[in-house]
């Protein structure tokens, strides 16, 4: 499962000591990250704040159709 999440620039800064250790994450643009779950749990236990915009189920687990598969 990854998380999308997206911070100011004051809590990114506090933020990439965090992501660094604990996520092979995606950085896009305007402060907005691809993570994992414990990824964003080592956030919150930081004291982070940023806004979750997505959560998304691994298809192999949730039965979905895989990337690239037509439906």
């Amino acid at each position: 499962m990854k998380v999308v999440i997206k911070m100011t620039k004051r809590e990114e800064a506090k933020a990439l000591p965090i992501l660094l250790r604990h996520s092979p994450g995606t950085i896009l643009a305007n402060r907005t990250y691809i993570i994992s779950p414990e990824a964003v749990s080592a956030l919150r236990k930081g004291g982070i704040q940023f806004d979750e915009l997505s959560r998304d189920a691994d298809p192999a687990v949730g039965g979905g159709t895989l990337t690239g598969e037509r439906i």
